[in-house]
């Protein structure tokens, strides 16, 4: 009987959230986190709505609360890490993305999100390695190798940021423009 219960109460929490009434979503969430502390669903949609509402660190707090409740879940710690990151949280962030990555190396996000904390924190060379590793993962997407360009630029390393730029115009290149203009680098072509 609990268990169709906490399922009803989850589908009014989604049904509230489709039509826009995120305080009577936050009331239902509220009501299975009395149910439940370690409702990992509840935390993980309880930050989210939060987040939406403007309220982070109440969000932030959810999060937190998550990872509590489950330790070893990745999205959970990513979670954690983006949102940290976002608030200039940058070495709780960069705990948090080190945590998902112990836990699953393959998450391609929580690399690049480890990168960016890293580069706030001008600590370039770990954010070249970061870097390296989410483009390994996710080799056609631009947001990884674009972040690796400016780092070697940053680095003093144009020819690095410039066979990056020839890399990127093979399958992206508004993004290999976009470096182009930002760097200075391979304009002239002909």
């Amino acid at each position: 009987m609990a268990c169709v219960n906490h399922f009803y109460a989850r589908s009014q929490v989604r049904i509230l959230l489709v039509f826009g009434r995120r305080q009577a979503a936050l009331d239902r969430i509220d009501s299975l986190l009395q149910a439940n502390e370690a409702d990992v669903y509840a935390w993980a949609t309880r930050a989210h709505v939060l987040a939406e509402l403007g309220d982070k660190a109440g969000a932030l707090q959810a999060l937190q609360r998550q990872v509590a409740a489950q330790p070893d879940g990745a999205p959970g710690w990513f979670n954690l890490g983006f949102l940290s990151e976002e608030m200039g949280l940058l070495e709780q962030a960069e705990a948090a993305f080190r945590r998902a990555i112990e836990i699953d190396n393959k998450l391609d996000r929580a690399w690049y999100g480890l990168a960016l904390s890293l580069i706030r924190q001008q600590r370039f060379d770990e954010a070249v390695v970061a870097l390296r590793k989410n483009t390994e993962l996710q080799p056609m997407s631009p947001y990884g190798w674009y972040q690796l360009a400016r780092v070697h630029v940053d680095r003093h390393e144009p020819e690095e940021a410039a066979k990056i730029i020839r890399h990127l115009r093979g399958f992206e290149p508004k993004v290999a423009a976009q470096l182009e203009r930002e760097t200075g680098l391979l304009q002239s072509r002909a």
